[in-house]
């Protein structure tokens, strides 16, 4: 990471939306499609932080990687490029393995344990990306993690050179243990490398899955549910610094309610997802039993390679996650 980039970034984006008499404008860059969910929801922020700053400060929400693909928005935003953006927490988890915390298979599969591991992850979380000159406004999980294929699919044996999307090293190493092989695809990228065999299989929500149509592509959705992941709504910490404490507070309490909303609305999506994949004709089942208790080897041994990543920071996680 360039030091002096993001330092001067962080000064010119300070110097360009810290407050004003007239209103500030910033461009918030999303990675998924405007009709997700996500984006909807970062267009209620954008709405509520308006009306929060009695329009002070106005959003535009720019979805499907269209100002920066997804990629890319973490670091536009770290080096004030962009003052605001979205991006999926554990698809840094490589920078910074701790914030792999939401990828931690069959731990939490629930959204109320969702929720309960976020509380006990947030502190230590929000101070890894304080040091990356970040600092999270709020977040919204996905529903659980399932896996899609174009084949029937009963073990590792019908997995065997797979060319599987991946969207962080979790997913990769996923992957990895079924005898596939791992292929980095942006969600706006997607449907594309499906159609022309770049990626024949991935693991995701439903929500992916009906957003992009792949019943086009493939066959069967087995669900898992291996793990809720979240994204995140970070701002530039040069830039929040620069703010008075009136519009920092109506930041606060506009995320805040969006985060709430958001969840909510991703628990209510989740069998919606479920019925869209099956009326377009895919076969959406629960994974068999040798299918899944293959799955969850691989996931303790992730889990336990997580914890060595992370050391003491992990394993604190761990327990105030299970002591709540």
């Amino acid at each position: 990471m360039n030091t002096v980039k993001i330092v001067m970034g962080a000064v010119l984006a300070a110097a360009t939306f810290a407050g004003t008499a007239s209103a500030e404008k910033w461009d918030m860059p999303m990675a998924y499609s405007a009709t997700n969910f996500h984006s909807e929801h970062g267009v209620i922020f954008a709405n509520k932080v308006k009306e929060y700053t009695k329009g002070g400060l106005e959003i535009t929400v720019h979805p499907g990687g269209s100002l920066f693909k997804g990629g890319e928005i973490k670091r536009a935003v770290q080096t004030g490029q962009a003052p605001i953006g979205e991006r999926f927490m554990s698809a840094h988890a490589n920078e910074a393995p701790i914030l792999g915390w939401d990828n931690l298979p069959f731990l939490a599969t629930t959204y109320a344990d969702n929720e309960k591991l976020w509380g006990a992850a947030k502190g230590k979380v929000n101070a890894a990306l304080s040091k990356q000159n970040l600092v999270a406004l709020y977040t919204c999980p996905w529903p659980g993690q399932g896996f899609y294929f174009n084949k029937e699919v009963t073990s590792s044996a019908d997995t065997q050179g797979v060319k599987f999307r991946s969207y962080n090293s979790a997913t990769a190493t996923f992957a990895e243990g079924l005898g596939m092989i791992p292929v980095q695809v942006e969600a706006a990228e997607l449907s594309q490398a499906l159609a022309t065999g770049v990626a024949e299989a991935f693991i995701s929500s439903g929500s992916t899955g009906y957003d992009r149509k792949v019943w086009e592509h493939l066959s069967h959705y087995y669900k898992v549910n291996a793990w809720l992941p979240r994204n995140y709504v970070m701002v530039n910490k040069g830039v929040w610094d620069g703010l008075d404490g009136a519009t920092q507070t109506a930041l606060q309490k506009a995320a805040a309610e969006t985060g709430a909303l958001c969840a909510a609305k991703s628990e209510n999506l989740s069998e919606f997802y479920f019925k869209e994949l099956a009326k377009g004709g895919m076969k959406v089942e629960f994974a068999g039993e040798k299918f899944l208790g293959e799955l969850k080897t691989i996931g303790a041994k992730m889990t336990a390679d997580w914890l060595k990543l992370v050391g003491d920071d992990g394993q604190a996680i761990l327990d105030a996650y299970k002591a709540k």
